[in-house]
């Protein structure tokens, strides 16, 4: 019998990260910088103390990008624990607004586990949970694409 091939049986693996710690949380950020999302893909569930957010992240982990170019991936990051949500210069209400990651953190509380985890975003913005302990996951669910501007993401010093 003959079978489709899947993203799975490529070379390059789809991620499927989880981070319990704060090192484990920088591997993360590293590999959602410069990911944009739509605001309209972000969702806090109060009743299963989650938040989640489906981002359009750039390859940076992919190490064939001159024999195909640049490459996005969609991508699932997901906090358990969550207690509650705040943001800083997000606008609310407008779902055509897309956000730009820069880092995401994580800031221990008084009384271990409990944190905050920051999403810092490009343009001054920011949306932080508050945790009871740190739990989040990255992962693919879309073969990559070709990025759209079929460039590197670029910080000019």
């Amino acid at each position: 019998m003959v079978e489709d091939a899947r993203f799975e049986d490529g070379g390059e693996k789809a991620l499927n990260l989880g981070a319990l710690a704060p090192e484990d949380l920088q591997v993360i950020s590293a590999l959602i910088q410069d990911a944009v999302i739509p605001a309209a893909e972000m969702r806090y569930l109060p009743k299963e103390r989650r938040f989640a957010m489906l981002l359009n992240r750039f390859r940076w982990e992919d190490g064939a990008r001159d024999r195909h170019g640049a490459e996005r991936v969609q991508s699932l990051l997901m906090f358990e624990n969550v207690e509650s949500v705040s943001s800083q210069g997000v606008e609310r209400g407008n779902p055509e607004i897309v956000l730009s990651t820069l880092a995401v953190e994580f800031v221990p509380g008084e009384e271990a586990p409990s944190g905050h985890v920051l999403v810092t975003l490009a343009g001054d913005g920011a949306i932080r949970l508050k945790v009871e302990a740190l739990e989040a996951v990255l992962r693919d669910v879309t073969r990559p694409y070709v990025a759209p501007s079929g460039k590197v993401p670029d910080h000019p010093q």
